[in-house]
């Protein structure tokens, strides 16, 4: 497999690739001297690029290069063919071999563009002073309480953890799986769950994270804090590595779940693939009251999931981290659906100490007061915003006994808040205006000074670390000065 260069979209043998044909199209208005060897260079040059493209995995950006080359390869042979055949070779004049070589140029041009749309996502190095590794569980949890599947949930979790050193060139864990073909099971149910070609994706199953899978635990002996996270609706439990690893290099552990039937694929241990079974239906009420039965479902995963952390940490259930895990100092956190499922858990569940919702609308009840805070961070609001959101929102961070904030933060979108924006098209409408790290960034840095100041108390003035990242509402418990 070859890895994309430095800062392009394009590994080594593609640029190469790209060169070959760029060179080979131009050719023809080279002075005389100059085609010939000018040809021979760039078709050795493709020869041994393509060859390597070919053996590693040909990504769907290249088909315009490579194909454009043949073309034009094969227009450039002619003339000897003919010529050996003792006919009188063909040449186009130049007023038609023009709007070919440009139409040649756009095509060659279309690889790379592409590819800067749909990039194989490069993950920011974490800033914090732990390497981090990663491991996945599995285990059997309670029936489905919402009904739509009576047999026990099979829950796949994976934490990322404060890690000691390994080695420069130990493996690093695939983005979307444990393994290879894993990540190709998912990406394309991804695919096939947002309504695109799985084309379009191949690019993830070729990426790699910065965790270490199995890296022995940070030296020391200090337990962690731990945040569970739920991801959107279709989600995966890999959709925020790179706002995982940045929290686990700072010294937390998060632990992210699968949702079964509701993530878009969970590949369990023993080769089943669990698909989604959630699906809008268009009529509001219906869908708000589906909305509300997987909120409760995920709510549920996410309380057995710091029961199982619980067991871990004793040394009662199997697991790298056990005794190292501080689940007295939990939060529960999610994007989208999940940051309503995590709102729901806190509001059930008193072991949960604080929540992050990454722009979740609130299903169900309201409910009563609660005692956790709650850090929101929402998209640029507009016309295009569902007009229920804020003010559903507004009242649920009222009702918590502690300060709670909301950050909204300029140009972003729904999909700000996740992986999306390093692999996406910086389309405004779907990852929002922010450069492509940026988005990860931001919503890392203000879950990490939230975190900072709530479980660990560290002394910290949060509404100006927060408003760093753009405009904060401080909601205070009533009778608070």
């Amino acid at each position: 497999m070859t890895e994309p260069t430095a800062g392009l979209p394009l590994s080594a043998p593609e640029a190469l690739t790209v060169l070959g044909a760029i060179v080979l199209v131009l050719a023809r208005w080279l002075p005389r001297r100059l085609r010939g060897p000018a040809a021979l260079a760039a078709g050795a040059l493709l020869v041994g690029s393509v060859t390597v493209l070919v053996v590693t995995g040909l990504r769907w950006q290249m088909t315009p290069v490579v194909a454009t080359a043949a073309v034009v390869a094969a227009l450039a042979l002619a003339p000897s063919m003919a010529r050996r055949s003792g006919r009188t070779p063909w040449r186009a004049r130049w007023w038609l071999a023009l709007p070919g070589s440009v139409v040649g140029v756009a095509l060659v041009a279309a690889g790379p563009v592409s590819a800067w749309a749909f990039p194989v996502p490069e993950f920011p190095a974490p800033s914090g002073r732990f390497p981090v590794g990663t491991e996945v569980l599995e285990w059997s949890a309670r029936p489905d309480g919402a009904g739509r599947d009576p047999e026990p949930r099979t829950l796949v979790t994976q934490l990322w953890y404060p890690a000691g050193r390994s080695a420069p060139d130990a493996w690093r864990a695939p983005y979307l799986g444990r393994t290879e073909a894993e990540a190709r099971t998912v990406s394309a149910a991804l695919a096939d769950y947002s309504g695109v070609p799985g084309f379009l994706l191949d690019g993830l199953p070729r990426s790699r994270s910065h965790a270490v899978p199995g890296a022995p635990v940070a030296d020391g002996g200090g337990r962690f804090p731990v945040v569970l996270f739920s991801p959107g609706l279709g989600g995966v439990r890999t959709q925020n590595t790179v706002w995982a690893e940045e929290l686990a290099s700072h010294g937390y552990v998060v632990v992210a779940v699968d949702h079964p039937y509701d993530s878009a694929a969970v590949v369990l241990s023993d080769g089943r693939t669990l698909r989604t079974r959630v699906a809008a239906t268009g009529d509001r009420a219906k869908d708000e009251a589906l909305a509300e039965g997987w909120t409760r479902t995920r709510a549920a995963d996410l309380r057995a999931v710091l029961s199982r952390l619980e067991r871990v940490d004793r040394g009662e259930a199997e697991g790298l981290l056990t005794g190292r895990i501080d689940t007295g100092r939990a939060a529960a956190a999610g994007h989208s659906l999940g940051g309503a499922a995590a709102l729901q858990a806190a509001r059930q569940d008193p072991r949960f100490d604080a929540v992050v919702d990454l722009d979740g609308f609130p299903h169900g009840p309201v409910g009563d007061r609660f005692e956790q805070p709650v850090l929101a961070l929402t998209q640029e609001i507009g016309p295009g915003t569902d007009p229920d959101y804020l003010p559903r929102l507004t009242r649920v961070l009222e009702l918590s006994e502690a300060t709670s904030y909301r950050l909204t933060v300029p140009g972003a979108a729904h999909l700000t808040f996740t992986d999306a924006p390093l692999y996406l098209p910086p389309v405004p409408g779907i990852i929002g205006s922010l450069e492509r790290t940026e988005g990860p960034r931001i919503t890392a840095a203000a879950t990490l000074s939230f975190l900072d100041a709530t479980l660990r108390r560290t002394p910290v003035d949060l509404p100006a670390a927060l408003a760093a990242h753009g405009k904060v509402t401080v909601h205070r418990p009533e009778g608070a000065g």
